[in-house]
């Protein structure tokens, strides 16, 4: 069992870039979390601790012997106890990179219960630790500290932390780093492997660095003492130096000058050796460490040794020809195929005494698979809609790591590609959800089957509702209103239960289809919906309060006509107007005939009053003599 787990937090510390005898580190984000502690605050180290009070949920508590932890850090814990759910995470946004990772857990019976707890944890979506009660005493009363490195590629980390049984989880502190991404061999071993740190120490000194001395590490890392480490039967011979070692410090790994000035020997003609202990099952990265520090060795050939991993003779080190005298060397070599839970190290003279300054020992643990990017995205915004209890534990990665299960009443599997995994079903029936299902719910295009029934959800049902994989969908008795849309019925649904909401409005035909193929489908109980038998039929016109297709197409047509028609009207006035030259006007002729004819009218009018006029002074009418004469 590893002694600790890693842990990622939302609250960052931008720090101006380290400086140590004149070389400047380019990265600058780091994190020191105090979990479960209430204020910020300032260590011994001027090192600032932020609380994560308002970044995460379970329960803070404190060490019940708080006076044998001297940092305020590690006196304060945060735990996730059952009603927090299965799974607990923490999600920060972090530039793409890689990072050091390093934790403090601790138990010290903060709960009165004398039972340490049981629980995994996750990084990424990868199983990295695994803790089991009970913990070694001394572990669980003083605590005690891990680290890991690891890729981000997303521009989000996420860790988990997964309870057994009723145990609730815990962690003690957090601390990341970023470092460089070209560092401890990326470039061959990748960036889908995690470096699980399963020793690293440096050689004739005590423990140091960053949190437990003064000493600077660019990346974070403190350095344990080799003496746990070192072989009974090993006659060693302390060597140290102040001198300047050069070759310190530098891109990619920085490794401080402080790893360099110390180191052993043995005396006689005996091996230097070292057992660590692995997990037979992965990989290992070791990482020698070299400096020939001692005045007397002043030329090539007066030290070499071998070193031997697991009986096999791997290489052949003289430092002093590698490097020189008092200069920083460095060498590495993956270990494969074990088959014990010891690794050994054994630097074998060859000319001289062997020598070491340090040595890191990290196991590969490949990543493994997490949900493609859109459905983690999806999923979280359903957890929000649908208003998912915390109990449920829906929290990180919806589905991985696929050690665990899944996120409550989720359904995974890979993808055909078998590079991501992919949600399939989703089963949160009668859980009390209260809210209304995301238009994000169209991302999860590899969903099967979809289970909301029996809960208090409203809204309408979103357009994405119906993807082709969707074969079963039960949303039955909740309170969803408005019309079936369209999409549901390009589905290859086998199964649709919609009966007992509020429902209205016209059944696409399609869907239909799905009782005619041995298929079921229940659409009772709903406010106004329409459409085939037994449904009632739908109004011609008019449709759940608003104009149907149909009405809108007649509206359509009708419109179209009319305006037909009076195109035709202003066609053929136009005709006429080009056969009759019609200007508005009258034409000259009628008007000479109509001044012709009031002249005449007027004429005669003079005539009539002239005769009334002498007849009525006793005058013999002119007019009457010439028709007597005639």
């Amino acid at each position: 069992m590893l002694a600790s787990s890693v842990l990622f937090f939302i609250l960052p510390i931008l720090l101006s870039p380290l400086l140590s005898s004149g070389v400047q580190f380019p990265f600058n984000v780091s994190y020191n979390i105090d979990c479960g502690g209430s204020t910020n605050s300032v260590d011994q180290f001027n090192r600032t601790w932020l609380s994560d009070r308002f970044y995460t949920g379970g329960s803070t508590g404190l060490v019940s012997e708080p006076l044998h932890f001297h940092p305020l850090q590690e006196k304060t814990l945060r735990f996730f106890p059952p009603s927090s759910g299965k799974k607990n995470c923490y999600v920060v946004d972090l530039p793409i990179g890689r990072y050091y990772v390093r934790t403090f857990t601790v138990y010290d019976n903060y709960d009165g219960k004398s039972h340490s707890p049981s629980f995994d944890l996750s990084v990424e979506g990868t199983l990295v630790f695994n803790w089991r009660s009970p913990w070694p005493e001394d572990i669980s009363q003083h605590g005690a500290y891990s680290d890991l490195f690891v890729y981000v590629n997303d521009g989000e980390a996420d860790v988990c932390f997964y309870g057994i049984a009723t145990d609730s989880p815990v962690i003690g502190s957090l601390e990341i780093v970023q470092i460089d991404a070209s560092s401890y061999d990326s470039a061959t071993i990748g960036t889908n492997h995690m470096l699980v740190n399963y020793g690293r120490f440096s050689c004739g000194s005590d423990q140091w660095g960053p949190g437990f001395t003064n000493d600077t590490d660019f990346f974070g890392r403190s350095w344990q003492s080799d003496v746990e480490f070192r072989a009974k039967n090993s006659n060693i011979k302390r060597l140290s130096t102040s001198k300047t070692i050069v070759n310190t410090s530098q891109s990619p790994n920085y490794f401080p000058m402080r790893l360099y000035q110390s180191a052993v020997t043995v005396t006689g003609n005996g091996a230097l050796e070292y057992e660590l202990q692995v997990d037979a099952k992965l990989d290992y990265l070791l990482w020698f460490h070299f400096a020939e520090i001692d005045a007397s060795v002043t030329a090539a050939g007066k030290r070499v040794f071998d070193v031997v991993i697991n009986g096999n003779n791997v290489t052949r080190i003289d430092v002093y020809k590698r490097v020189g005298g008092f200069a920083a060397d460095n060498w590495h070599y993956v270990v494969k195929n074990l088959s014990d839970t010891v690794l050994t190290v054994k630097l074998a003279p060859f000319v001289g005494a062997p020598i070491l300054s340090g040595l890191e020992n990290y196991a590969l643990v490949p990543a493994d698979l997490s949900t493609v990017p859109d459905q983690v995205m999806a999923m979280r915004a359903l957890k929000e809609s649908l208003r998912v209890p915390d109990r449920m534990g829906w929290n990180g990665d919806p589905c991985a790591p696929v050690n665990w299960d899944a996120w409550e009443g989720v359904t995974c599997h890979p993808n055909k590609e078998e590079t991501a995994l992919v949600v399939s079903q989703i089963d949160l029936g009668n859980q009390g959800l209260k809210g209304f299902i995301s238009d994000q719910i169209g991302h999860l295009s590899n969903l099967v089957s979809l289970n909301l029934s029996s809960n208090f959800l409203e809204g309408t049902l979103p357009s994405g509702l119906g993807q082709k994989s969707l074969a079963r969908l039960d949303l039955s008795n909740n309170q969803l209103s408005g019309s079936i849309p369209e999409s549901l019925a390009s589905s290859s649904l086998q199964l649709v239960l919609l009966n007992d909401n509020l429902l209205e409005g016209r059944v696409p035909d399609e869907l239909f289809s799905v009782g005619v193929h041995g298929g079921s489908i229940d659409l009772l109980g709903n406010k106004a919906l329409c459409g085939v038998s037994p449904l009632p039929s739908c109004p011609l016109f008019w449709d759940h309060g608003s104009l149907s297709t149909g009405g809108k197409v007649a509206i359509g047509l009708a419109c179209s006509f009319i305006f037909c028609v009076l195109l035709l009207v202003i066609y053929i006035c136009c005709i006429r107007r080009g056969n009759n030259d019609y200007d508005f006007g009258l034409p000259q002729d009628l008007m000479s005939l109509a001044a012709k004819r009031n002249k005449y009218q007027r004429q005669k009018s003079l005539m009539l009053l002239e005769m009334e006029s002498q007849h009525a002074k006793g005058f013999p009418s002119t007019l009457n003599l010439q028709s007597e004469s005639s």
